[in-house]
């Protein structure tokens, strides 16, 4: 049986080791969005071509199906839902689903 002077120890590690890569996750999303031209067409802070990220953010607060269905909207484009005639072109063809779900929770978590 290990001490509980052990076993906190291990714990704090822990907590350490995902503190740690929550933010090497955070850090890369300018990264990965820089690269996948997510900033043609999006700012964080205001519309460009398509809507603020802290828009969509808002329109999708406290809607269970947000990160599913706009990680399917990312995958597959479309156009309109913003007032915008101009399409979002689809993305699954290039960027794997584990970057966009990413994304999309970044994008949902901006206040």
């Amino acid at each position: 049986m290990h001490s509980p002077r052990f076993l906190s120890s291990l714990l704090i590690v822990g907590l350490m080791m995902s503190c740690q890569s929550i933010a090497a996750n955070q850090a890369a999303l300018p990264e990965l969005a820089l690269n996948n031209g997510c900033f043609t067409c999006h700012a964080i802070d205001r519309k460009v071509i398509g809507p603020a990220w802290r828009d969509v953010a808002a329109k999708y607060r406290g809607d269970a199906n947000a990160e599913d269905r706009l990680v399917r909207k990312v995958s597959a484009g479309g156009k309109g839902v913003w007032g915008n005639e101009m399409a979002m072109p689809p993305f699954a063809p290039y960027m794997k689903e584990v970057d966009i779900r990413t994304l999309v929770k970044y994008v949902l978590s901006l206040k």
